[in-house]
């Protein structure tokens, strides 16, 4: 249903019936992790002009992952994290097990 480097990948979907009797499918809700629960792969300082998808793909090897950086930094708003100066933590998803790095380009894990 999601890509493979989607949030929303490993949610579990439920179905509601509608009062015309018509089927919703719909993914469940995603809770934030934990950003101490996660894996640091290392810190990325951001400069001046660094936008959060090109610090995404600098470090995780994918622009599309920057919903990883929101997570590992405990930010609702991702714009407040590309502020000149501010320490990011790197981190592998949430959803990581055996086989997690394999979601990032072949090299990203070299910093």
């Amino acid at each position: 249903m999601f890509a493979l480097t989607s949030r929303y990948r490993s949610l579990p979907t439920a179905t509601h019936r509608l009062p015309d009797g018509r089927t919703v499918t719909y993914v469940r809700r995603r809770f934030l992790p934990h950003p101490e629960e996660l894996t640091l792969l290392r810190e990325h300082v951001v400069t001046a002009g660094e936008r959060l998808d090109r610090i995404a793909f600098a470090e995780l090897g994918d622009a599309e992952l920057a919903w990883q950086l929101a997570d590992a930094n405990r930010a609702v708003d991702p714009d407040e994290l590309a502020v000149t100066g501010r320490r990011l933590r790197i981190t592998l998803p949430a959803t990581a097990g055996p086989g997690a790095a394999s979601l990032l380009v072949p090299g990203a894990l070299n910093g």
